[in-house]
């Protein structure tokens, strides 16, 4: 009995002080934002405010390394980006093993990304741009926010899949990207947000949305895998602990993720920006881990992607 009164009395008194969430990105960007909304429903729901710290660089590499050299106690949380199954391969040398040393606490939000193309080319389906894209080999160029990012290999993904070969473009950052695709400097993009105003300007066209159900703010696009079976890429986000973090804390913080993602506020904020609540266990957001950084491992091995 002695080691279970243990274990309760620590997730009693968790947390004892402040509770860092590290986001290895920027802050307003997605992550960030997420990590907010996470921390200010933990902070009411604990009574110790959960302060977010961003660390951007190297991917969210730097951020991930800090909270795998943190006390394991539950007072330093990383946001988990879709980027760190991508990272696992992507580089070559890193001091830790993402699926082993930051421990899985619980998912926040599934996005889609859109399947954008300029307005010049011709078509308005998958079919077509696929069928023009062989007909025309080489000379489609795919934009993307820079080399290893989660649009590039879903943009790799469909290549493969598709037997095309569009061209990668890198650039630093979604903006400029974007910038050169309304400009048609570059043809098609797979989009981690759904640039509404140039769709509806006529600017760009949205061919479908990348996850295998339907977006929340573009409802009316099909799905890539409705014409190419089993392609899927998602933006995912979640909370990690340290390895060796006790079950009793990393138990309490997911019940309080899922009772957040319950609220009907807070899913609408999440909806809003085309999330889908991601309500599980940790084992449930764990697989996900392991399934993601599988998927991406093959897909930078096939198309032989470097970090820039």
């Amino acid at each position: 009995m002695l080691p279970a009164g243990g274990r309760f009395a620590r997730a009693q008194t968790y947390p004892a002080r402040p509770v860092r969430i590290l986001v290895g990105f920027a802050p307003a960007g997605t992550q960030d934002i997420f990590a907010r909304l996470i921390g200010e429903w933990l902070s009411k729901r604990f009574g110790q405010a959960f302060v977010v710290e961003n660390r951007p660089s190297a991917g969210g590499n730097i951020a991930t390394e800090l909270v795998v050299k943190a006390p394991a106690d539950g007072h330093t949380l990383l946001l988990v980006a879709s980027s760190a199954a991508i990272n696992a391969s992507l580089y070559a040398k890193l001091n830790f093993n993402f699926v082993r040393d930051i421990a899985p606490v619980a998912g926040i939000s599934r996005a889609p990304l859109v399947m954008l193309v300029h307005a010049s080319i011709p078509v308005h389906t998958v079919p077509e741009f696929i069928a023009f894209a062989k007909s025309n080999p080489g000379k489609l160029n795919m934009a993307s926010p820079g080399a290893g990012s989660v649009p590039h290999v879903a943009g790799e993904l469909f290549n493969t899949m598709a037997g095309l070969d569009v061209q990668h473009v890198p650039y630093r950052g979604g903006a400029p990207a974007l910038t050169d695709l309304v400009a048609g400097q570059v043809q098609m993009m797979f989009s981690n947000s759904p640039i509404l105003d140039h769709i509806r300007a006529g600017r760009l066209r949205a061919l479908a949305v990348t996850t295998t159900t339907p977006s929340n703010v573009l409802p009316d696009l099909p799905t890539v895998s409705t014409s190419l079976p089993g392609f899927e890429a998602s933006n995912w986000q979640g909370i990690g602990a340290p390895r060796d973090t006790p079950f009793e804390i990393i138990d309490a913080l997911n019940r309080a993720i899922n009772a957040a993602l319950g609220d009907a506020k807070l899913k609408q904020q999440l909806a809003d920006m085309d999330g889908t609540v991601m309500i599980g266990s940790p084992g449930d957001f764990g697989k996900l881990i392991e399934e993601e950084t599988e998927k991406w491992g093959r897909v930078i091995r096939t198309a032989k992607i470097q970090p820039i």
